[in-house]
């Protein structure tokens, strides 16, 4: 599965699909002009190419300032993990292994 690409206009609208569909929704926030951010999609490509279960939604920080600040993002990547809903299982920066992904969320 793709990653779905949310700003500020439809986040609500697309968490709340993404939550019904899913058991694992990840939130990526980053920046295109960060190289973290890139690697961090790269751990997270795998991820999503080995579960079936999991939504990457990516959040644009320059586009989405209100989301960012919502969240509480000071650096890029930043990464929040929900489980089985509204569960916040994890929140961390920086670039995260796609194993150590897949022991947070099993």
């Amino acid at each position: 599965m793709a990653f779905i690409e949310v700003d500020e206009s439809d986040f609500q609208q697309v968490i709340a699909q993404e939550f019904e569909k899913n058991n694992i929704v990840i939130l990526k926030f980053g920046s295109e002009l960060c190289d973290a951010c890139h690697a961090l999609e790269s751990e997270l490509e795998d991820v999503d190419d080995e579960n079936e279960n999991v939504s990457v939604l990516t959040i644009e920080c320059s586009d989405s300032p209100d989301l960012a600040e919502r969240y509480d993002v000071f650096r890029v990547p930043t990464m929040v993990i929900y489980k089985d809903g509204e569960n916040m299982i994890y929140r961390g920066e920086g670039v995260i292994l796609s194993h150590d992904i897949e022991e947070i969320i099993s």
